[in-house]
């Protein structure tokens, strides 16, 4: 994402003209309108700025709501002139945000910031409703983000040639003082790279590589890392965090780097590169609700955490590699303060990433089938979800293919399919198996309650398992008659 690479085709004819709200505008931006009017009937301008502006640049819409950033009235006044919009809230102290009741829209002054501690949160906040666009834009991390749209005249507001860089598809820092004084912006800059396949400059990956992301909270790093995965090209974002060194502050990812047997063969075979080509083959997956694809993209991420340096795995079996992957990758979510379910169905899928090969292939029998089934759920997890990660990693994609290529569950190698087949011939493809046989049934054939108990219904979930039978008395007939005297 350096100025090393190849710069990216002009985006100038793909850029959409910016102009003033329609009159007739709905939802947020209908809000905006009304907000701008009130304002411009106290004496001031209200102007739309960050996201909303770049990505109706970029795009000819926004998916997020528009922010407002009010000049040339003070607080109170500002506050005055909304109320007869709806109930006016303040949030926070420092530097208040103004939300009006029923709107969608957040509404703030321009303001001053002074580096004043480490990290995200280490600076002293001032509103100044006296400040020109340039200098309140100036603390915005990349130019195209510091622009700014009058929603009533749909004058475009540039100072930092935010425009430019746009239609270039380039990332640069608007102010190179200010950029580093907040080192979350390193991980934004990746994201956005991942996001929106934009490059960076060489004075912005510079700065980004001097950065220290240990100022950061777990949980900053935690919601950048998922942008980045969730961008439209994922690679591209953590190719950045490689190219600028900030990779260093994710050692499990680091260790990737020439790691793997075909690390240094020059066809990008080492496990980074593998990893960066099927978190892309991942992201181009349709149809998968968000929640699995949040999983499916950490999964991925983390399957190859137990490969050692180049040369170094011999003939260390699979399995205990991917033991040793799902132990890493434990530590590595609850280093970042990933919710506990998202770490539990990572683990579990990549400690079993092998299975759906290793299963279909060897026609494992139904009772595999069941039990897998049973640990996946335990984990919030699937054979379904297990079989769409396996396919991204299929070695038939993940060794010969490129970032484009889109990986289909189950096709990407033959034993998905024989895989797929017998956990739907077994009904429990999508969900676990039901068990038969409930504690209440056994404890109605006179057994006391006891470790007796618990013996019983284990044997007549093998039962159930190995056999297909699904009549809870039948079940529990024969494994009462097993049992030892």
């Amino acid at each position: 994402m350096s100025a090393g690479a190849d710069s990216p085709p002009s985006r100038s004819s793909s850029l959409h003209p910016v102009g003033p709200i329609p009159p007739d505008a709905t939802g947020p931006e209908a809000d905006a309108l009304r907000v701008a009017r009130a304002v411009r009937e106290a004496g001031g301008r209200a102007l739309i700025v960050g996201g909303y502006v770049r990505d109706r640049m970029l795009r000819g819409l926004s998916e997020g709501d528009p922010d407002l950033e009010v000049f040339g009235l003070p607080a109170r006044q500002l506050e005055r002139a909304l109320r007869p919009l709806g109930k006016v809230h303040r949030v926070g102290r420092s530097f208040p945000v103004l939300r009006i009741g029923g709107m969608a829209v957040e509404v703030a002054l321009p303001r001053r910031e002074s580096k004043t501690g480490p990290g995200h949160l280490g600076f002293e906040v001032a509103a100044d409703p006296g400040m020109t666009f340039p200098e309140a834009a100036r603390r915005r991390d990349l130019s195209l983000n510091a622009m700014g749209l009058d929603p009533l005249t749909g004058e475009l507001l540039d100072p930092y040639r935010g425009a430019e860089a746009l239609a270039a598809g380039q990332m640069r820092a608007t102010d190179a003082v200010k950029f580093p004084e907040d080192p979350l912006r390193g991980l934004r800059v990746a994201a956005f790279a991942s996001r929106f396949r934009f490059e960076a400059d060489a004075d912005l990956a510079r700065l980004c590589s001097e950065l220290d992301l240990s100022e950061l909270s777990a949980e900053r790093i935690y919601d950048e890392l998922g942008k980045i995965l969730r961008g439209e090209e994922p690679s591209r974002g953590l190719r950045f965090l490689a190219e600028t060194d900030l990779l260093r502050f994710f050692p499990e990812l680091a260790a990737l780097r020439g790691a793997g047997n075909d690390a240094g063969s020059g066809r990008g075979g080492d496990a980074f590169g593998k990893t960066l080509r099927a978190l892309d083959r991942a992201a181009a997956l349709e149809g998968v609700e968000a929640a699995e694809k949040r999983a499916l993209l950490y999964a991925v991420l983390c399957h190859d955490f137990g490969r050692g340096p180049a040369g170094a795995n011999g003939g260390r079996a699979e399995t205990e590699r991917a033991a040793a992957g799902a132990r890493r990758a434990i530590g590595f979510l609850e280093r970042i303060r990933a919710p506990r379910a998202l770490t539990l169905e990572v683990a579990a899928l990549v400690r079993r990433q092998e299975t759906p090969a290793r299963y279909g292939g060897q026609r494992a029998s139904r009772a595999a089938y069941c039990r897998l089934a049973r640990e996946l759920d335990a984990a919030g997890t699937t054979a379904e979800r297990l079989l769409r990660f396996a396919g991204v990693l299929a070695p038939a994609g993940t060794d010969a293919g490129g970032a484009g290529e889109e990986a289909r569950e189950g096709d990407a190698f033959p034993e998905g399919e024989a895989f797929r087949e017998a956990a739907e011939a077994a009904g429990v493809f999508r969900d676990p198996p039901v068990a038969a046989v409930t504690g209440k049934r056994v404890l109605a054939r006179g057994i006391a309650p006891g470790k007796r108990v618990g013996r019983i219904l284990q044997r007549c979930r093998d039962l159930q398992d190995e056999t297909g039978e699904t009549d809870p008395e039948r079940i529990l007939d024969r494994a009462l008659t097993e049992e030892e005297p």
